[in-house]
């Protein structure tokens, strides 16, 4: 039996409905976050509400702000309530498919009670169809459960980065709690305590909970899957175990004295086995692109910058529900015919037993399901476990996702060789164009580059079966240098040409 408000199935819950419970499942549908599946389909907002915070991590620095860059927590303006509401119109009424709303800085949320839940009290009100959710550290998330409850605030992320205090006294330096500021081992206990309280109190109440970790090589990094263990046995719905961020031009104690952050393969590993079974079979979220405090759109593109001030409080926004139901509509009709064709085509990322062989591919994608985005445009790829009838997301890395400084401006390194670096652990890159310079640069490196236009999961399970079944004697490329899919590839292409027609 699954612990209260956790998944039925300990195997990819978080990518789709199956075997879940169907509260849990329609809760989930259309939540970028919760569900790998839906963040291909719909936008989430973030409104920066809270300016204080009542902990300090040694990960943390919220005053730097550069709009290159998409750390945790930063934004450019803070946003009364009322502002909040006008802004939230704006955007969902012209980005439709935005369906979620989330409190995550530039503070702690809670910490500023009455300005974060105020702003979800107004935006119930005005915006009927829009999800709520709240990212808190949990020191007093047990004083609001009772009214994240009564506003609705079904989905609420609470920060555990341990549950261990010796190791928070490494992360944590004080504690504010009840008037008074704790030190290191005190304090983390008290954080920890409330924290796991805090989330008891919202799965007894069926709110689902999804629990960030930051990774932190040599700090907590095998301490995670003891909390990964905890929290499921708690009944946390997902847990996202982040890499660090750590680059010493953001000012923070971390960057300023040379912890490194993970790479992409620590992270996988220990979300490998957080999932399995040495840690808690837990349902892991491998799609987190850790959004700023004042995020706009689909995840893995920001928006913010297109709804300035002038945008939403100059007169009244008009809210386009029927417009938005729409959209919703048609994207779920779209999601439909999807999800039919991966079933056709017998493609799994947990439902059969996996592959023997698989190999890694990189996605360049601009949502929606399908390899749709030229490789040079790309900032960010998404990166599949493949193989026969076998696609499973496993990350997500981005070309030039964080500002890091006039240092790394000035590197020779062109965005080119980052990029080749980046995806060297990789079989293939698939992509819809590619110019030669990049395709040249790939080959080099031993990574096949595919140009094609299909649904991602048909064409990385076909690419990945032909990959992974070739030896150093057979060559990966057809006729005139280029990909030659296998059987499965094409006839996903004649089942797309039949559906695509329709929408989106």
């Amino acid at each position: 039996m699954a612990p209260a408000g956790g998944c039925a199935s300990t195997k990819g819950c978080g990518s789709s409905a199956t075997g879940l419970d169907p509260e849990i499942a329609e809760k989930i549908a259309n939540h970028p976050c919760y569900s790998q599946e839906a963040h291909q389909y719909y936008a989430r907002m973030h409104v920066p509400v809270a300016p204080g915070c009542n902990i300090q991590c040694n990960y943390c620095n919220r005053k730097y702000d550069c709009s290159n860059e998409s750390r945790p927590g930063v934004t450019s303006r803070l946003l009364s309530p009322e502002e909040a509401l006008a802004k939230v119109k704006r955007v969902a009424s012209e980005i439709k498919q935005m369906s979620v709303l989330g409190v995550a800085g530039p503070g702690e949320p809670l910490a500023n009670a009455g300005r974060t839940l105020r702003t979800m009290e107004l935006v119930a009100r005005d915006c009927p169809d829009i999800k709520l959710c709240v990212s808190t550290n949990g020191l007093t998330l047990l004083d609001h459960v009772d009214r994240i409850e009564q506003l609705g605030i079904d989905h609420v992320t609470i920060t555990i980065n341990m549950t261990d205090p010796e190791i928070g006294a490494r992360i944590y330096p004080w504690v504010l709690y009840r008037g008074k500021r704790h030190t290191g081992r005190e304090a983390s206990k008290i954080l920890s305590d409330r924290q796991l309280a805090g989330l008891a109190a919202l799965t007894e109440r069926k709110i689902l909970c999804k629990v960030n970790s930051v990774m932190i090589p040599g700090v907590n990094d095998d301490h995670l899957v003891e909390v990964s263990r905890t929290v499921r046995g708690m009944g946390a719905f997902l847990h996202n175990v982040m890499p660090l961020v750590s680059a010493p031009e953001h000012g923070t104690h971390y960057g300023l004295t040379g912890q490194r952050g993970p790479t992409p393969t620590e992270l996988q590993a220990l979300q490998d086995r957080c999932a399995g079974d040495d840690g808690a079979e837990m349902n892991m979220m491998r799609h987190c692109r850790q959004c700023r405090a004042d995020a706009v759109g689909l995840l893995g593109e920001d928006r913010s910058e297109e709804f300035g001030p002038e945008t939403y409080l100059n007169g009244e926004v008009t809210y386009d529900l029927a417009g938005r139901q729409q959209a919703h509509a048609a994207i779920e009709r779209w999601r439909t015919d999807v999800r039919a064709t991966r079933e056709e085509l017998r493609i799994s990322a947990d439902g059969i037993a996996k592959p023997a062989r698989t190999v890694l591919i990189a996605v360049a994608t601009k949502g929606g399901g399908v390899v749709n985005q030229h490789f040079g445009h790309a900032e960010e790829f998404w990166v599949y476990e493949a193989g026969e009838n076998w696609a499973r997301l496993v990350g997500t890395r981005s070309v030039a996702r964080y500002c890091e400084g006039p240092s790394e401006c000035d590197a020779d390194e062109s965005v080119l060789d980052k990029t080749v670096r980046l995806l060297s652990d990789c079989a293939a890159v698939l992509c819809g164009k590619i110019g030669n310079g990049p395709r040249e640069a790939l080959t080099a490196a031993g990574i096949d580059a595919v140009e094609c236009y299909d649904l991602i999961d048909s064409a990385v399970a076909a690419q990945g079966a032909r990959l992974a079944a070739a030896t150093p004697s057979q060559s990966l490329t057809g006729p005139g240098g280029s990909p030659e899919p296998g059987q499965e590839l094409a006839v996903a292409r004649s089942m797309i040409a039949s559906r695509l027609a329709a929408e989106v």
